[in-house]
């Protein structure tokens, strides 16, 4: 259990090394709002996208946000400042002789048209890094404390053991194998990776980490990698050489066996996106009502449709909280099944 505790935790930073690197990339906030009524769509957007800052309350001028850094590579040139700089797009930032200035859907380009690779740490990749700290955190401590404590698990420990054995146990044990404690580390750092950010995305003002295309293509890649560096002989000879197929039908069989090598890991990536995403929207939407019903009714249309919009918004998000479990449990076993598929031996 401690040496396990410690190969968590080196795959934690592996893990999140990965997934930084390509949520840094991907800014696609959608900013603009409706003057003419509230547009339920723009606030949904604004919130599941990824941004240069972390927005928490309030609209145009008037909203809280934490800046963020810019971090750009121009021309040469390493350019570092905050955020906040843009006055939420009003400004330009000016860096030597290079212009910077961010649109109403917060991607940020040069004036002169300069080629940009934007290194910043958006509000993904910021979550990301409290993901990693809270994670961090709790092994480190439950690993910390297991080491002095000899009998039954106490206190954060005695929450997070049993995970880690159901996990083991019902997770990775039956679908690997024998050899399973060889994958026990990373399917461990999936399942509780997955679990922490899904969480953190249902708090108030929380990213949409897992619900962010960039996050969920990483972690199937990585699956791919690790599927497919673990085939055995077995496993290669089913895709080129599938046992039981006819000669002529060899050309059709071995292309469609080789697609499925790509489809398992999409369909991991696709899933994990869409339904993280999709919870997101529909609470949003719900909240959307009370405002869609001021704007279109005054204050006693809101009043009105408040109690019922926030009794099925308190009902989807209990429901999002079984969804984070659910979600985590569902990558990591059908991970755990497809190295399962890869190193099994032919009887």
């Amino acid at each position: 259990m401690k040496n396990l505790m410690c190969k968590v935790l080196f795959s934690f930073l592996f893990l999140f090394l990965g997934a930084n690197i390509s949520a840094s990339n991907n800014d696609n906030e959608h900013k603009k709002n409706s003057d003419d009524g509230f547009n339920s769509v723009d606030m949904i957007m604004h919130h599941i996208a990824d941004a240069h800052e972390w927005h928490l309350w309030g609209k145009g001028e008037n909203s809280f946000s934490i800046p963020l850094p810019v971090i750009l590579y121009t021309d040469g040139n390493l350019d570092l400042f905050m955020s906040s700089d843009f006055h939420h797009g009003h400004s330009d930032v000016q860096k030597g002789d290079r212009i910077y200035s961010i649109d109403s859907h917060g991607h940020i380009k040069e004036k002169s048209g300069l080629a940009i690779t934007d290194l910043s740490i958006t509000k993904n990749a910021a979550s990301l890094f409290l993901s990693l700290f809270v994670l961090l955190l709790v092994f480190g401590s439950v690993g910390f404390k297991s080491r002095k404590n000899n009998g039954a698990p106490k206190g954060l420990a005695s929450f997070i053991e049993p995970l880690v054995l159901f996990v083991r146990d019902d997770i990775v044990k039956p679908n690997i194998g024998k050899n399973y404690n060889k994958y026990l580390p990373y399917l461990l750092t999936l399942f509780f990776f997955i679990l922490v950010n899904n969480l953190l995305g249902l708090l108030p003002g929380g990213a949409n980490v897992t619900g962010n295309m960039a996050i969920t293509l990483i972690l199937a890649l990585i699956t791919l990698v690790v599927t497919n560096l673990s085939g055995n002989k077995n496993y290669w000879s089913h895709i080129f050489k599938p046992p039981g197929v006819p000669l002529l039908l060899m050309p059709i069989m071995i292309p469609i066996e080789f697609v499925g090598i790509f489809t398992k890991p999409i369909a991991l990536m696709i899933r994990l996106f869409a339904n993280i995403s999709a919870g997101h929207i529909v609470i949003l939407s719900l909240l959307s009502l009370i405002f869609m019903a001021q704007s279109g009714l005054g204050t006693a249309g809101a009043y009105s449709v408040a109690p019922v919009s926030v009794l099925f918004v308190l009902f989807m998000y209990l429901i999002e909280c079984l969804v984070a479990f659910l979600q985590a449990y569902i990558f990591t076993l059908l991970t755990s099944l497809f190295i399962g598929l890869a190193t099994t031996e032919n009887h």
